[in-house]
């Protein structure tokens, strides 16, 4: 039998897990349709990049709802902070959620150039906005969010909406970014041909450098400017989960202490840097398939980075750090837990493998020929 704070380590690393596996694969759909608008010009240029994600983009949403779901199962009080705290930030999430099957569908209702061009564009809002959320969200953590419990444990956010858009994070949203569009880029390189895959090549290039820039710069704010949080004494792992019995204090460069307590997490910034690096070069040399590679393991590297600079923390307090929201601490029952991971261990290898059957039947490129002859997968 597995003790109650080794599950709650285990669920703390299958939510990267999902994060991860959500940003890889949903991040190209995201990417593709932030860079629609730039890399396709021509009406038969927008239906190929369309037709690259048509067949696999509803699947790769899966990894959006397992996350949502293991979060509520998992951590109970992390997703009743989250979607009554950030529940605008989420509206605006699910909204381009929502855009992006309306402005595939739609498009193709009308020959219109008006028409096409209004879907296109809202193909475009339907990525960047998320992309941008999700990096301000993730600010915020690692600055704290204004939250605190009462006595019975209701929670009460004190913040809203503009309180989010607050510089750093506004760094962290740019760095979710551009590292989608590389993902984008990279995934349109690997799939189309001529005039798209070249300027994805480009743009995808750019992107990786723009991340490799923002991701350093805000690595320097972390470390010497922004203030970190520290639990005070040793957490008690098999305690009953309850954020407000512990002491928490706020310091300078604290986000950067678990490097020194296991230093093989070093190596994590270091795969995002250099991920982002790899896919520079080696998307203007044509080698779309390392590109891609390479770029999601940037992405890993950038979400094992926030991941492991705010352990044993997933969502800190700036108003009451004490409440603060930690591995140890508000987490789901043990045997909630325990049950939860066998339906983990059941159906995970089951949702890999059907994504990986899924990629198989629809690998091959999209081409224009293809999409004019209409048989092939287009909008």
């Amino acid at each position: 039998m597995i003790d109650y704070g080794t599950l709650r380590l285990i669920w703390w690393a299958l939510i990267g897990v999902l994060l991860i596996g959500f940003a890889v694969l949903d991040g190209f759909d995201i990417g593709v349709a932030i860079l629609h608008p730039f890399v396709a010009r021509k009406d038969v240029e927008r239906r190929v990049t369309m037709s690259a994600i048509g067949p696999v983009w509803e699947g790769n949403q899966i990894w959006f709802v397992l996350g949502g779901g293991a979060v509520f199962a998992a951590w109970p009080l992390l997703y009743s902070v989250s979607f009554s705290g950030f529940y605008l930030a989420m509206m605006l999430v699910l909204t381009g959620f929502i855009l992006r099957p309306v402005a595939l569908t739609y498009r193709s209702k009308r020959p219109w150039p008006a028409w096409r061009s209004f879907w296109d564009w809202a193909f475009f809002v339907s990525g960047l906005v998320p992309a941008l959320v999700f990096g301000v969200a993730f600010g915020n953590l690692l600055l704290g969010a204004p939250f605190h419990f009462e006595r019975s444990l209701n929670v009460v956010y004190e913040g809203d909406l503009l309180g989010l858009l607050n510089p750093f994070a506004l760094l962290c949203g740019l760095v979710s970014v551009a590292m989608l569009t590389m993902q984008g880029g990279s995934f349109l390189a690997s799939k189309t041909q001529r005039a798209v895959a070249a300027r994805s090549r480009r743009l995808g290039a750019a992107a990786a450098i723009l991340l490799a820039l923002l991701f350093a710069v805000a690595g320097v704010l972390v470390a010497k400017v922004i203030e970190g949080y520290v639990w005070a004494g040793a957490p008690d792992w098999e305690a009953p989960s309850n954020p407000t019995l512990k002491t928490v204090s706020r310091e300078a460069g604290a986000w950067l202490a678990n490097y020194g307590r296991a230093p093989f997490t070093r190596a994590f910034p270091i795969l995002g840097l250099l991920g982002a690096v790899v896919t520079a070069v080696t998307l203007p040399l044509g080698h779309a398939r390392t590109a891609l590679v390479s770029s999601s393991l940037a992405i890993a590297g950038v979400i094992l980075t926030a991941g492991v600079s705010l352990f044993p923390f997933l969502m800190p307090s700036s108003s009451h750090p004490d409440h603060s929201l930690a591995v140890w601490d508000s987490s789901s029952s043990r045997s909630t837990l325990l049950l939860m991971l066998v339906v983990v261990v059941v159906f995970l290898p089951i949702v890999l493998g059907y994504t990986f059957w899924a990629y198989r039947v629809f690998r091959g490129l999209v081409t224009e020929e293809s999409i004019l002859r209409g048989d092939d997968y287009h909008y």
